[in-house]
């Protein structure tokens, strides 16, 4: 499966949205706070980031593994340099 580009943000939102649906956090009201994604080097899969760190998921490690691995399977994160002096942010041509 090819996978689909995205940026850490877009990484992280996913991730988050995922998390907050599940049945089990919604019971407990909880509120899990998703890091940024981390680009590494592609691993035998070929995705190329990783999250670590979760915060308030006490109780929740595998649910957090589950989704985790789902969005990994799905989407790499977006290496791509945007222009800053451009109002678009495209990549340079250059």
């Amino acid at each position: 499966m090819i996978r689909k580009t995205r940026t850490a943000s877009q990484l992280q939102d996913e991730v988050s949205r995922r998390l907050q649906r599940l049945p089990e956090i919604i019971e407990e009201g909880m509120r899990i706070q998703v890091p940024r994604p981390q680009l590494q080097e592609p691993d035998a899969s070929g995705c190329n980031w990783t999250m670590k760190h979760f915060g308030n998921m006490a109780g929740h490690d595998r649910a957090v593994a589950d989704v985790l691995a789902a969005v990994r399977k799905e989407f790499n994160l977006s290496t791509e340099t945007k222009r800053l002096d451009s109002p678009f942010g495209d990549a340079p041509t250059e």
